[in-house]
């Protein structure tokens, strides 16, 4: 069964305080989002999902850095998840497909096999990581205590069976979905966990950027 990454990078770098989108912003001299395409380039295909109007842009940036690997623009949609299912009518049904956000560069390509290897019929695969931080829930002027032991931050990639994926996002969109996994789970289908990677960071303010950063030298 092929390998396909659907790469969804939407982003308008609002809170970066920056006009040029924070998946174009250069991570050691180099894109973000070519950094995050190049981990998957033992994959059979990868689709990328852009905004239109970013196209031209995106295509002159490969032609700047160089870049040459093989893959396929589809234009995004009102949100994620309509970009997702977007990108997703361009996979046919007989793929493992790994949906992954064009801002999380530093994935390993071990821990994206792993989820790979992990996804069969029915059962989806989601990396997490532990919080660290203590929690506590506001209401009002109050507030409480709680227990992290059992609560976990979720990344992507977030693998399927594409015919399964495809499936649920046939779905009306609701503002309950906030990941794939969310998706899927609303169409019956079920979600293991394996650990991630602390360095899989979502790269969305410029402290995030300045950690990567640090990552990559």
């Amino acid at each position: 069964m092929q390998k396909v990454a659907l790469i969804v990078a939407g982003g308008k770098g609002m809170r970066m305080n920056v006009e040029l989108p924070k998946q174009f912003l250069l991570l050691n001299n180099l894109p973000i989002l070519i950094h995050t395409l190049k981990q998957f380039s033992h994959f059979e295909e990868i689709v990328l999902v852009l905004p239109k109007l970013q196209f031209e842009y995106w295509n002159n940036l490969c032609s700047t850095y160089n870049f040459k690997q093989k893959h396929t623009l589809v234009a995004g949609g009102e949100t994620r998840f309509h970009s997702v299912k977007n990108g997703l009518s361009e996979i046919d049904d007989n793929s493992i497909v790994a949906i992954h956000d064009g801002v999380r560069p530093l994935i390993s390509t071990s821990l994206i096999d792993s989820l790979v290897a992990e996804t069969k019929n029915g059962v989806g695969v989601i990396p997490i990581v532990p919080l660290k931080d203590s929690i506590r829930k506001v209401e009002g002027k109050n507030s409480v205590h709680v227990d992290r032991s059992n609560l976990y931050k979720v990344q992507t990639p977030q693998c399927f069976l594409s015919a399964d994926i495809k499936q649920a996002y046939k779905q009306e969109f609701t503002d309950d979905f906030t990941d794939d996994a969310s998706v899927f789970e609303a169409n019956g289908g079920g979600i293991n966990t394996l650990l991630g990677e602390e360095k899989n960071l979502k790269i969305t303010t410029q402290e995030d950027l300045k950690i990567a950063n640090l990552f990559k030298e």
